[in-house]
């Protein structure tokens, strides 16, 4: 049984993954300036397909989808960590950037993990090359809390060394949300 009930708002429907979502998913991420920052190369067509089926078993995994068509835009990924303390992702379609749908999803989201589900404590991660990323996080009221300097990597370059990335921390909770 899944702890998380579909959400709607003005434009977006948030809700389980479906494995027939495999069109949408591989429409965003086989975009390599979508998948630029996360930790894996952009998708094929086969891995999308199975992208969507792991994704419709899991709870972690969130399609954002628009109301009238039901196209999937987006994600979000909420992911336990411990304390009671969950940590928040997404990747969104280029092609509805600047639009507010990720910070519309977001705020929806946040209000729902933080009300139904008492969740604590949210975090987030993002390179602080990805501004739009940062941006995203602070208008969703999560307070920078750290600059980790060149603490992970996700590829390699030529000669098989790692390729070092800054992160931004960001937190919130649940009390200091419902503060704002």
């Amino acid at each position: 049984m899944s702890i998380f009930k579909e959400i709607e708002t003005k434009r977006l429907i948030i809700r389980r993954f479906r494995e027939e979502d495999w069109k949408d998913i591989y429409e965003y991420l086989s975009d390599e300036k979508v998948v630029y920052y996360e930790p894996y190369e952009a998708f094929t067509v086969q891995e999308s397909k199975e992208e969507a089926i792991s994704r419709a078993g899991s709870e972690e995994f969130i399609a954002v989808c628009l109301k009238e068509t039901g196209k999937v835009i987006g994600n979000f990924y909420f992911g336990k960590r411990e304390y009671d303390t969950y940590e928040l992702g997404y990747v969104f379609n280029s092609s509805y950037w600047h639009k507010g749908y990720a910070t519309e999803s977001a705020k929806a989201f946040m209000n729902f993990v933080f009300k139904e589900l008492k969740v604590r404590r949210i975090i987030a991660m993002c390179n602080p090359e990805n501004e739009l990323s940062w941006k995203l996080l602070e208008r969703l009221n999560l307070i920078r809390e750290g600059y980790l300097r060149k603490n992970i990597y996700f590829k390699i370059n030529a000669n098989n060394e790692p390729i070092w990335q800054d992160t931004y921390e960001y937190g919130i909770l649940r009390e200091s949300y419902y503060s704002k």
